[in-house]
This record gives C-alpha cells, sequence and structure tokens, in this order.
C-alpha cells in the first residue's frame, strides 16, 4: 500500500513538471487596452473616408493653329518669337522668297539662301518617276532650317504642273468649270481630295490654287481658268475648294487679288483696269471673302494696276491695294505677289527696285526668280533704314505660323 501511495505521488509531481514545460511554449502577448472614444471616432473616419490619391496633372501640349486659320499675328507664340530671335536678317530674308526653283544647283542654292520655298514647275517634274521627285523634294527639305514651302500651280486645266506627267498619273487634272459642268460640287470637292492626296504623296505642301478671279465674257484672259462668270458660283467653288484642302492639310493661296475681270494677261503687257472700286466690292471681293471666311491662309496679289485705288503701281506694288485687302477685307494670312518676273512689273522698274516695292507694299513673300540679286537688295535696304526691321519681323511671324499650322517646324 504505501509503495502504490509513493508511486502515485511520483506521477502527479511528473505531471506537473510537464504542464509546466508546455506553458514555457505559448507566447503569452499582453492584451491591448481599449482605445478611448476619440481614438475609435478618428478611426472611424478614416476607414468611411477613401484616401485622396495625388493629382497627376496631364502634359501640356502646344495648340498649332488649325490648317487655314491663320493666328492673328500679334498673338504671341512662344516658340515662333524664340525661332524668330535666333534668325540672321538673311535667313529671315530668305524666308520671304518663295523662289521658281532653279534647273541647276537646285539643292545648293536653298542651302545658301534659306528660302521660304521653292515654285515647282512642269519641266521640274517632266520624264521623273514618283520616286525620282520624291528623293527630289526630300534634297531640298534636308538642307533647310525651317522647313520649306514646295508649291505648285495645279489648278486643272490649262494649268497643271504634276498632272502633265503620266507617270504621276494617267491623265492631266480637269478644268473646274468641266467637273462643276459634269459632276457639280461633289466632283469638285472629290477632284480637290485626289489633288491633295497625289501632290502630298510627292513632298508638295502648297498647291498656289483655287483661283478665284471672276471673268466677264469669254473671251477674258482669265476665263479659261475660271470656274465661271457668276459671282456666287466663284464664291461657292472657292468655300468647297479652301475647306476640301484644309481637311487634307494642304496649303492653299487664293489668286489673283483683287481680281482678274476683264484684264489683259500680265505676263506679256501692263494691264490697266479702270473699273470703279464699287465693282470689285460687289463683285470681285466676294470669292476672295468666302475663301477667307473658311480658313485661306495666303492670298496671291495681281500685277494689275487698279486705277481707282493707285493708278501708277501694280496691285502687287502697291500699299494701297494691300490696305484694302488688310482693313476692308480684314485678311491677317501671308501675302504673296504673283512672279516678279511677269512684264507687268518688269517695265516699271528693275529686279532690285522691284523687290524693295513689294516688300513696302506690304507682300510677306516674294515670289520670283530673280532671288540672287533681290535678296542683297533688300538686305542692303534694311541695313541702311529704307525698309525697317519691323516690318521684315512681322512678315516672317506671319509665315512662320503659316508653317506651323501646316508643318512642324
Amino acid at each position: 500500500m504505501l509503495k502504490l501511495r509513493h508511486i502515485k505521488m511520483i506521477s502527479l509531481l511528473l505531471f506537473a513538471i510537464w504542464l509546466t514545460g508546455c506553458g514555457s511554449m505559448i507566447v503569452n502577448e499582453p492584451n491591448p487596452p481599449m482605445p478611448k472614444k476619440e481614438e475609435m471616432k478618428k478611426a472611424k473616419q478614416q476607414k468611411t473616408i477613401p484616401e485622396k490619391k495625388p493629382e497627376i496633372k496631364p502634359e501640356v501640349e502646344q495648340t498649332l493653329p488649325v490648317p487655314g486659320e491663320m493666328a492673328d499675328p500679334q498673338v504671341v507664340f512662344a516658340d515662333i518669337d524664340k525661332l524668330l530671335a535666333e534668325m540672321s536678317l538673311a535667313e529671315k530674308v530668305g524666308q520671304m522668297f518663295l523662289v521658281r526653283c532653279p534647273e541647276l544647283k537646285a539643292v545648293e542654292e536653298a542651302q545658301k539662301y534659306q528660302f521660304g520655298g521653292y515654285v515647282l514647275f512642269g519641266i521640274d517634274f517632266k520624264d521623273k518617276s514618283k520616286d525620282q521627285v520624291v528623293a527630289m523634294i526630300a534634297g531640298y527639305q534636308g538642307v533647310a532650317k525651317i522647313p520649306m514651302w514646295i508649291a505648285v500651280d495645279e489648278e486643272g486645266g490649262m494649268v497643271n504642273r504634276v498632272s502633265r506627267n503620266p507617270n504621276l498619273r494617267l491623265t492631266p487634272f480637269a478644268s473646274p468649270r468641266m467637273l462643276y459642268e459634269n459632276g457639280g460640287f461633289d466632283r469638285i470637292k472629290n477632284d480637290t481630295r485626289e489633288k491633295a492626296e497625289l501632290l502630298k504623296s510627292l513632298g508638295i505642301n502648297l498647291n498656289l490654287a483655287p483661283v478665284c478671279d471672276i471673268p466677264e465674257k469669254k473671251d477674258d484672259f482669265i476665263y479659261e481658268r475660271a470656274i465661271g462668270t457668276d459671282p456666287a458660283l466663284v464664291e461657292e467653288y472657292v468655300t468647297q475648294v479652301v475647306n476640301t484642302m484644309n481637311e487634307q492639310k494642304m496649303a492653299s493661296a487664293l489668286k489673283h487679288f483683287p481680281g482678274y475681270g476683264n484684264n489683259i494677261d500680265t505676263h506679256t503687257e501692263l494691264a490697266y483696269d479702270q473699273r470703279p472700286l464699287e465693282n470689285f466690292k460687289k463683285r470681285d471681293f466676294l470669292p476672295f471673302m468666302a475663301g477667307i471666311k473658311n480658313g485661306a491662309s495666303a492670298i496671291m496679289v495681281s500685277h494689275n494696276i487698279i486705277t481707282q485705288v493707285d493708278d501708277k503701281m501694280p496691285a502687287s506694288l502697291s500699299p494701297a491695294v494691300h490696305q484694302l485687302l488688310r482693313k476692308d477685307l480684314a485678311f491677317k494670312g501671308v501675302t504673296i505677289t504673283d512672279e516678279l518676273a511677269m512684264e507687268g512689273v518688269k517695265k516699271l522698274m528693275t529686279d532690285e527696285e522691284i523687290a524693295i516695292q513689294a516688300i513696302l507694299a506690304g507682300n510677306d513673300m516674294l515670289c520670283t526668280t530673280a532671288y540672287a540679286s533681290q535678296i542683297p537688295a533688300v538686305i542692303e535696304a534694311v541695313e541702311s533704314g529704307r525698309i525697317k526691321l519691323e516690318v521684315i519681323d512681322q512678315a516672317v511671324r506671319r509665315i512662320l505660323l503659316w508653317k506651323q499650322s501646316f508643318m512642324k517646324i
């Protein structure tokens, strides 16, 4: 009995020791204190109000002018003004020249003078393949610090530069009149789209069109190039073409301000327009006003002498005619002279004086062939104070804004 009791006591002792060892394996964490009422309220608020994430602001992208919608030249675009400030006088003057592409050393001349652009004629495309034309134009752009206008007169009908080459289009583009008589404005718009697509595929970015002139009769010089003699028809034609060209990102130039009417050809003669100014306001100005309203960015000025406005100077060289365009028609875009090699101006003065007078009259760009003598003459006129540098800067700013609305500069 004693022995049995002794064994029980030993068993109880061993069981107690085992319990103590197991207890050492349990981590005794103190119970957290009960939160105060204020802390409970704050925790509840934090749970119900979502965490405010930091605001990520999108990158600001500079808005360029809509093609065709020329910005007011008084509006300062920082990048344009910066570019203008970095340009030398020679580079600024170069931008004001829209030059007949020279047959020889065209790349070298573009690099030397940094022209605002080249105008290409039929001879520049003759017998060339599409790849050859693309490479030719790329060569011009490759040496330009500021992208050039590569311009053509692809009016359709009797004036085509590109589509007369069967390697580029099977048949030349038809005249506006033929298109309208055989399909109305739908066909006009389709033709305008096709022209823009073809020209862009070659690297051409400016079509010197549409013709806004309103002839009076069939034997007028400009008749074959115009859509018709009805002002309302010409007005609607210009509206449709300008809108379509802008949609296609193809730059346009309305021509030939203030309107040819029944005048003779200024390529060969001095043309005196004796019509009263009211005639222009009620008739000839209407298509130009339609083009401006619908976003045309440039206007080409003719060499006709409008005697009721300025009886001595051709329109292209007349400050009074340019004032009409700027004030009466409220045009803020780029003004371009018709080709300054035409007899309508060459019979009056030297090439050098023509260029100076064209700028003094208010032109932004000079369409010319005699750039080699005219550019130095303009630079000298600025340096002597005859042409104010401010005039050059305003013109170049308009040119750069125009370029900016159609290409990256």
